[in-house]
């Protein structure tokens, strides 16, 4: 079991993490960073277990696209408005 400094440490590793890369912080975006960064990982680490994971459950491939999507376009609304 992790310890509870690590736990609140790695918190706000992520907490972090989503104000830079999509510049919010609540808890639902964090929760869909995480699942984004570590699918991400999984994906350019082991290709072939994401896409047996694709194929065994489709619907869940269709809300991780829509993950993906969102993270990106909130990333993208980051970049533009800290240009300005």
């Amino acid at each position: 079991m992790m310890e509870k400094t690590f736990a609140q440490q790695f918190e706000a590793l992520i907490e972090k993490y989503s104000e830079l890369l999509v510049g919010e912080t609540n808890e639902a975006t964090r929760k869909k960073v995480k699942v984004w960064a570590v699918y991400t990982h999984i994906a350019k680490s082991m290709p072939a277990l994401a896409k047996h994971w694709n194929e065994l459950y489709p619907e869940a491939k269709e809300e991780m696209k829509g993950i993906i999507k969102e993270i990106k376009e909130l990333n993208e609304e980051h970049r533009r408005a800290s240009k300005k």
